[in-house]
């Protein structure tokens, strides 16, 4: 079975994605923020390519709506979000950065797993196509007059992530058995550790957790108190809100902005109180830039798959956890507050994250206080175990 499932490469996995959407590495932050609002991607890669030297173009890293978001929101930029914006997209790119690595299609999914599991968030795979000279040359031709060109050095790539990888493994869960029914607290894959911020605490203290969340990618709980878990504060979630939200985030509350990105768009009172506060500190330059609009944002009410217990007066009166909003009526997304228990199964846990297309579920108790968070990279730690101990056996 575990030879099976180890004789697949990283290009079984890719049959079918679409190409990667790129932006050359001297573009601005404000190129970058254009690409992502004319695609329906949540991220979109950077390149270095130099098509006048015999050089190999090389991913170098990867740009969402939160990143430009977070970059808004640093102190040095809130007085001039459009100055902010002539920046080189590579201000958003992390250093040394890992989250995403080149690989081979043959490459095999143990390797994989390995580069995902040492923080590898995307693996960049080249797509193998079957071209004749003739139309490699009008594909090319095709893609440099169009922007956001998919083609580099004459091939297309796309990237491996670690909700396709579990993905596989949730279509071959029985060969597993019994280990995606044990439960997830059984397992120890409950990561106690995790981001989060007071309900009454000012969101602009978040930003470097937001970002944190970003590169985990899991997302950052707003609690009161007692630890119980109001809401949390979604990368996801502010992406469909759009650059505007940092606006937001620089002048409410994590409370408020809750019920700013809540609500099926910005409540008006809220928009107001943003707009005052931006006065107050004499932020003209992002209330000139961001005209807030709450008509502009969709509403979707969005419910959790398990039963929550009784809400507190601080949750909402359905006492379930809602997300809503866009940035665009084309970009209509789901974003939710999922929770499990401690004794859900590890295979409840992952059909709730790739459902709600979430690489975390939050580990709540029965008062709601949070336990802790399990992550697709928890799940995977398992996996590869279970793999390794599978193949021993095979061998003896």
């Amino acid at each position: 079975m575990a030879a099976h499932l180890l004789a697949h490469e990283v290009a079984d996995l890719c049959l079918g994605k679409p190409p990667l959407r790129s932006l050359s590495v001297s573009a601005t932050i404000g190129e970058a923020l254009a690409s992502l609002k004319s695609c329906e991607e949540n991220c979109i890669s950077v390149w270095d390519c130099d098509h006048f030297k015999n050089v190999d173009c090389i991913c170098v890293g990867k740009v969402c709506m939160v990143d430009i978001i977070c970059f808004l929101c640093k102190k040095e930029n809130v007085n001039s979000p459009s100055l902010a914006l002539k920046s080189p997209v590579t201000a958003l790119l992390p250093k040394d950065s890992v989250l995403v690595r080149h690989v081979q299609p043959s490459t095999s999914l143990l390797e994989a797993i390995d580069l995902i599991l040492q923080g590898a968030q995307n693996l960049v795979v080249p797509i193998e196509t079957r071209f004749s000279g003739s139309s490699r040359r009008k594909l090319l031709q095709k893609s440099s007059s169009t922007r956001g060109c998919t083609l580099h050095n004459g091939r297309e790539f796309c990237w491996l992530t670690q909700e396709d990888v579990i993905r596989y493994f949730l279509s071959s869960i029985g060969l597993f058995s019994p280990l995606p029914t044990a439960s997830i607290d059984a397992l120890g894959i409950i990561s106690t550790e995790f981001l989060s911020i007071g309900y009454h605490s000012s969101a602009s203290l978040a930003t470097e957790a937001i970002s944190r969340s970003l590169v985990d990618q899991t997302s950052v709980a707003i609690v009161d108190e007692d630890g119980v878990l109001i809401g949390e504060i979604s990368p996801f979630t502010l992406a469909c809100c759009g650059e505007t939200v940092a606006a937001a985030i620089t002048t409410l509350t994590a409370g408020e902005l809750l019920a700013y990105i809540d609500c099926g768009g910005p409540p008006e009172d809220i928009v107001r109180v943003v707009k005052e506060r931006l006065k107050e500190r004499n932020l003209e330059g992002m209330l000139e830039e961001f005209e807030i609009d709450p008509s502009d944002i969709s509403s979707n009410s969005l419910l959790s798959d398990e039963e929550l217990p009784s809400p507190t007066s601080s949750r909402s009166s359905g006492g379930r956890y809602n997300k809503s909003s866009s940035y665009s009526a084309r970009m209509v997304r789901r974003a939710e507050a999922i929770v499990c228990y401690p004794g859900s199964s590890l295979v409840a846990v992952m059909v709730q994250a790739i459902a709600h297309r979430v690489n975390y579920v939050w580990v709540i108790e029965e008062d709601c206080s949070v336990v802790g968070i399990v992550t697709f990279a928890n799940m995977l730690e398992v996996f590869r175990d279970q793999l390794e101990a599978m193949m021993l056996g095979h061998f003896d």
